[in-house]
């Protein structure tokens, strides 16, 4: 396969009870609105003598202003919740790039509300500032839709041009700042300029500025969580900035159409001599306000169907592949792809989650058709993440399967996997005995009752910021206890885009639950699936075969033979290690907590990393024939014996002959 494949995110919920880790989006965004508008309340209480317009004009409009303000908010919050999906597909989904992000939308608020603050006193006119700013929001908005749109696709940066991932960092900082420091310091000088507009002189500061705090916070709130519950999900992101854009022009037009324009009071000392001007702007203001946004309006472009499938390289697949389907949902943006090759490939937020390309199908049918095989009797199963739905479609063919969850957080993604991979997986979603949850996987685990044989974990890469959570030593510990007696947890850890560091950190925290836990490669050098029972740690092998002998296995057996494992054997040599035999190279691995999630931070930082064939060659310099780990005939030991070494002649020979073209080159 061309690029990385994964399923989507099981873990990336809004709901805080899930685990102390996960932080939902609008008590970030409502921080991210706090630490300006601390400053802003300050200023206003020094200002509020100064910047105000007179108490007959102020007071009948106020209401106005109010409304402006908190039409503010929402668009803010609702923008960064657009932006921040969209930036994560073109800079990568890291938890340094959600924390770019967050520091230019709160740099820009800093810096607009200082500036207002400073104004309002020498200019002395805050409603009308405050409505040329909302109105100037509508071509910001705009702005920032072309740029994430239109250009930062097309004009990538090379992530391993640089040896530091920290010079990557000050080059996205650079895009973000491009993109969205227009609108976040016009938001953040709003307002200022709202509480110097309500502001009256003799009044107690304090009333106007908690009203004008709690009608922005309300806005924000609204925003932020209609953004992501309704207008993202039902419309995409194209028509919610284009409803932003909307709003801001109402925002603008209430602000313009009160007494903007009324007579400085005689508190202004450089007022000098005003003459009568208009009460309002009214019809005028509201026309050419509306013209205006209709126009930016329809500027908006919707993101393109190769950012959704490919992000931050979209600019290297245009012409490449061809978008079959393209989608935005709740949780995250979904895409399917053909290739001129005839691959299949499904698409989560910017990523190849999984396709229909041998080592894809081999890795996705290892996470079924092993713990299935090494499980004596299993009767119920739990797949964390839906995926293309071929590890969950692998546990089809077993009749003595009674039950198949899957816990996956994003509804659109079983709607689009049964269209386009439903030959590939079984017509999984279709099958009477499997139940589809939406809910955070981590959030499923901690509240369920049920007990499962089988628990096949596949999140995303850990890179991806919080994903982690489904990584840690607590998370390894839930699914022990959720597993019957003599149950088997199947887990995914990808080698490629990872570093030693962070391999052995997701190898010795599952070990350390599971500490007869084995080790299972996907050919050489892309990832491995970690295997831990709770009862003992033998195969019986004999037993394996004779199941897939038996005809109401038909099917089972065929699924095998489709990806090259034509017997247990086949499926079995593809054993790489245990936890006794990897000890050493895991002594001085660090251990990925629900405390720290260490891993995440690691992970983000090496996420451009290629280093998957040494660490695939670090793993298998450990691994020694498990004789006592297979049960089966003398017979069956000597084929699988030969295979293990067979594969091990191999690597040596790949290994020598990579180390011969380095040393020509």
């Amino acid at each position: 396969m061309a690029s990385s494949r994964r399923r989507p995110s099981a873990c990336q919920s809004s709901n805080p009870t899930a685990h102390p880790l996960r932080i939902p989006t609008v008590w970030l965004t409502a921080f991210a609105k706090a630490t300006p508008k601390l400053y802003a309340e300050a200023e206003a209480r020094h200002d509020v003598r100064i910047a105000h317009e007179d108490v007959t004009a102020g007071a009948p409009w106020s209401w106005a202003v109010y409304l402006a303000i908190a039409l503010s908010g929402c668009t803010a919050l609702g923008a960064q919740v657009v932006w921040t999906r969209l930036l994560s597909l073109l800079l990568g989904a890291t938890v340094y790039t959600f924390s770019i992000i967050l520091a230019v939308f709160l740099f820009g608020l800093g810096i607009g509300s200082c500036a207002a603050a400073l104004l309002s006193q020498r200019v002395g006119r805050p409603r009308l500032m405050l409505g040329c700013c909302q109105l100037l929001l509508t071509a910001a908005i705009a702005w920032a839709a072309y740029i994430i749109g239109q250009v930062l696709p097309y004009r990538p940066i090379e992530p391993t041009a640089s040896g530091s991932p920290w010079v990557v960092f000050e080059f996205e900082l650079l895009r973000a700042l491009l993109a969205i420091l227009p609108a976040s310091s016009l938001w953040g000088a709003s307002f200022p300029l709202a509480l110097a507009a309500i502001a009256m002189s003799g009044d107690d500061p304090a009333r106007p500025v908690a009203e004008t705090y709690a009608a922005n916070t309300i806005g924000a709130i609204v925003g932020a969580l209609a953004t992501s519950l309704w207008l993202i999900p039902s419309f995409g992101t194209q028509r919610a900035q284009q409803l932003f854009i909307g709003l801001s022009a109402v925002a603008a037009g209430l602000a313009l159409m009160s007494p903007a324009f009324s007579p400085r009071p005689a508190a202004y000392p450089r007022a000098g001599a005003m003459r009568p001007r208009p009460r309002s702007l009214g019809p005028a203001v509201l026309a050419a306000s509306s013209g205006m946004a209709a126009l930016l309006a329809w500027s908006v472009a919707p993101i393109p169907g190769v950012t959704i499938a490919y992000g931050r390289a979209a600019a290297s697949w245009i012409g490449h592949a061809r978008i079959v389907y393209a989608g935005e949902g709740m949780n995250s943006s979904v895409a399917v792809t053909t290739l001129p090759s005839g691959s299949l490939n499904f698409h989560v937020s910017g990523k190849v989650e999984a396709s229909n390309e041998l080592m894809d199908m081999r890795l996705q049918l290892m996470l079924g058709h092993l713990p299935a095989l090494v499980h004596q009797n299993p009767r119920s199963v739990l797949v964390v993440g839906m995926g293309s739905g071929v590890t969950a479609g692998s546990f089809v063919p077993y009749p003595e399967i009674e039950r198949i969850v899957v816990a996956e957080i994003e509804p659109l993604v079983p709607m689009v996997i049964s269209q386009y991979f439903g030959r590939y997986n079984n017509n999984v979603v279709r099958d009477s005995r499997v139940a589809v949850v939406y809910d955070d996987a981590r959030h499923y685990v901690l509240t369920t009752t049920e007990k499962f044989d089988i628990i096949t974990t596949d999140p995303i890469h850990p890179w991806v910021k919080g994903s982690a959570a489904l990584y840690t030593k607590e998370y390894f510990e839930l699914l022990a206890r959720r597993l019957n007696p003599g149950g088997v947890v199947a887990q995914w850890v990808p080698l490629y885009e990872s570093s030693p560091d962070v391999v052995k950190s997701e190898i010795a925290t599952f070990f350390d639950v599971f500490p007869q836990g084995t080790v299972w490669d996907n050919g050489i050098g892309y990832d491995v699936v970690l295997l831990g029972q709770t009862g003992g740690a033998t195969v019986d092998v004999d037993r394996m075969q004779r199941r897939l002998d038996r005809g109401d296995h038909a099917l089972a057996i065929e699924s095998l033979r489709d990806v090259r494992f034509g017997s247990a054997v086949d499926l079995l040599a593809t054993y790489a290690g245990r936890a006794s035999d990897l000890a050493p190279w895991l002594a001085h691995a660090e251990r990925n907590r629900d405390v720290n999630l260490r891993l995440q931070y690691i992970a983000g930082l090496d996420f451009n990393v290629r280093q998957r064939q040494q660490i695939y060659d670090q793993i298998m310099a450990y691994c020694r024939f498990p004789g006592d780990l297979f049960v089966a005939s003398n017979e069956i030991k000597q084929r699988l014996r030969k295979s293990f070494d067979m594969k091990e002649l191999l690597r040596k020979s790949l290994a020598q002959r990579r180390s011969k073209t380095q040393d020509e080159n």
